[in-house]
């Protein structure tokens, strides 16, 4: 005799059989920038309109940088994933995964250009903090 509770029938039944996984992952991220992104508009806000030796320092600091990183990094995730059920629910066949592509492309751009700003700005910071 096999005896299954309802969970087990449950699980792998839902539209993308995946439903419970991207809920968890997106009440995680979301709590995760909840924190992340008031602490990001702070540090942008205050080095907006500064000079550059000023923003390069501000973002020399590891962390800042850090905070960053994860900002953009939890965000675009959180992004594409978003992104993902929401053509997974409105688009079919081909234009679903063109569409899927295109958004995960877009965050994977958005993180990669973040994360090659930052290591410069490190990089300056420490070039410049050696020479004065």
């Amino acid at each position: 005799m096999h005896f299954q509770t309802d969970r087990q029938r449950a699980v792998g039944k839902g539209a993308a059989h995946s439903g419970t996984g991207h809920h968890i992952f997106m009440s995680v991220t979301a709590v995760a920038l909840a924190f992340l992104v008031p602490v990001f508009v702070i540090i942008f806000g205050r080095t907006l309109g500064a000079p550059q030796e000023v923003v390069i320092a501000v973002f020399g600091n590891p962390f800042v940088a850090i905070v960053t990183a994860l900002t953009i990094i939890v965000g675009m995730r959180h992004f594409a994933k978003g992104w993902q059920m929401c053509i997974e629910d409105y688009a079919h066949g081909t234009a679903r995964g063109v569409l899927v592509f295109i958004g995960t492309a877009i965050s994977y751009l958005v993180m990669a250009s973040v994360l090659y700003a930052l290591a410069k700005f490190a990089f300056l910071d420490l070039i410049l903090g050696a020479m004065g």
